[in-house]
């Protein structure tokens, strides 16, 4: 069934909304208005590149177009144009649909049967006008494509389908959980068109609404926003929280459910978010683009359990024997487009993320990938694992470990840290003791190789269009 059907059957009786800056858009009204009036029988079967900038515009074509378009290929509004012509080719695709910005036009010469421009607000249907009949003789199976997020290089075109990206909601127990009382009220710092927030648009979609953060939207703006929207659950990378922790507004925000992706969660952002919302249940999960949803946990601790190993009631295997973490489950990708891609999946059918894990009191933990090591004098050093001690000091918001040049040892390990609250922390002989503070704690949970030889406190840390820290192995 498509997404449109799904969505747009329920939405007379449970309303629903799509809620950008400036306007509201309610789901029910959809049947009887279009982005694309006119249009969609055009778009069928098409490969169809959406390079809409607008957010808002975005989730309405994401839910006209499936059951349309054979395959629809989500850009982000970051995506370097250098770019588009390898992504159109190993697409196949045939339209580009974008919005009125001037940044979304199609490069010339890379064969598009034509471009559509999206209408920015839906449009009502000419009278007796009817949208194409979704009937299963006739509906398309759309192919879901979303962009790795690395800046290096050509981005990885990952193909899903609907049933991959809604396997770990799909069932009857969580779809039970999610209608409970009030519609849930849903939002993320993530742009919809990573995996991450189209996780939270399908789950909107489904039961609720949702809150769409602006394109160029601040921080704090954003969360006052939200709080007066009612947004009852939210989601964002560990660094997306940092920043809002930081932002003064989360006092004026409550939600019921928050939840953390994308990087590695440490303790310190769990219990800071443990500490900032009370009465919320603070989830992290471990998902990615290509293995889909691995787990969520809910009992406040860095890591998974052991328990979690294996494969559980739906279907979702999680195998650690080769000092990785690997995923077999319905919700990975089913592979990458274009000629000469590499396979996604190994010969046991697992998706490998090159997560390390180290086991840890039956307790499964991140000390980061297999890239971005730092090699001090032959020994081996993992970034994250240094950022999580750091980050456990309760005057730390967030950090960032990387190597540093040494004639000696070949690198040493530095820290760029950005803290909590910044008023008086810069003063010399404050900041000194917080140094040496840091530095004891680290001496204390690490060895001495990977005791950070620089602190340098900064008054912020660069953030990718993904939500997550910039790294050296990342520029």
């Amino acid at each position: 069934m498509a997404l449109w059907d799904s969505v747009i059957a329920a939405a007379a009786a449970r309303g629903g909304a799509l809620i950008g800056p400036g306007r509201t858009i309610p789901l029910a009204s959809l049947t009887r208005a279009s982005c694309l009036v006119g249009r969609l029988d055009a778009l069928r079967g098409r490969s169809a590149i959406i390079a809409v900038h607008d957010p808002l515009t975005a989730a309405v074509l994401l839910l006209e177009l499936d059951g349309v378009a054979r395959r629809m290929v989500l850009c982000t509004p970051d995506l370097p144009r250098q770019h588009l012509s390898d992504v159109i080719r190993c697409a196949q695709a045939d339209v580009w649909l974008s919005d009125s910005s001037p940044e979304s036009a199609p490069p010339p010469g890379v064969g598009l049967d034509f471009a559509v421009e999206a209408d920015a607000e839906p449009v009502p249907l000419p009278s007796g006008m009817q949208r194409p009949v979704h009937r299963a003789e006739f509906q398309v199976g759309t192919e879901w494509v979303l962009l790795t997020s690395g800046t290096t290089g050509a981005p990885k075109l990952v193909a899903h389908t609907l049933a991959s990206l809604t396997s770990a909601f799909a069932d009857s127990r969580e779809s039970t959980a999610l209608q409970e009382g009030a519609a849930p009220v849903w939002s993320t710092f993530y742009d919809i068109r990573r995996y991450g927030g189209l996780q939270i648009y399908l789950r909107a979609l489904y039961a609720g609404s949702l809150v769409l953060a602006g394109e160029a939207e601040a921080t704090a703006e954003y969360l006052v926003r939200a709080a007066v929207a009612g947004v009852s659950h939210i989601s964002g990378t560990p660094s997306h929280w940092r920043q809002a922790l930081m932002s003064g507004t989360l006092a004026r925000f409550s939600p019921a459910y928050v939840r953390l992706s994308g990087e590695i969660v440490d303790q310190g952002i769990l219990d800071a978010l443990r500490a900032a919302f009370p009465h919320a249940v603070v989830a992290h999960a471990f998902a990615s683009t290509e293995a889909g949803v691995g787990f969520e946990v809910r009992d406040g601790l860095a890591g998974f359990p052991a328990s979690l190993v294996g494969k559980s009631a739906r279907g979702v295997e999680l195998d650690v024997s080769r000092g990785t973490l690997r995923i077999r489950s319905p919700g990975n990708a089913a592979a990458y487009l274009g000629p000469g891609a590499p396979p996604l999946k190994d010969a046991e059918g697992f998706v490998d993320l090159g997560d390390r894990l180290k086991l840890r009191d039956g307790r499964y933990q991140f000390v980061g990938r297999g890239g971005g090591i730092i090699n001090v004098g032959g020994l081996k050093v993992h970034p994250e694992e240094v950022e999580a001690v750091i980050n456990s000091h309760q005057r730390v918001r967030m950090s960032l470990v990387k190597s540093r040049r040494n004639p000696i040892t070949g690198a040493v390990v530095a820290a760029d840290v950005v803290l909590a609250d910044v008023v008086g922390s810069t003063e010399p002989a404050t900041a000194d003791r917080i140094r040496k503070e840091i530095l004891d704690v680290c001496r204390t949970m690490l060895a001495a190789h990977k005791v950070p030889a620089l602190i340098r406190f900064v008054p912020s840390l660069e953030m990718s269009g993904a939500g997550k820290l910039v790294r050296a192995d990342d520029a």
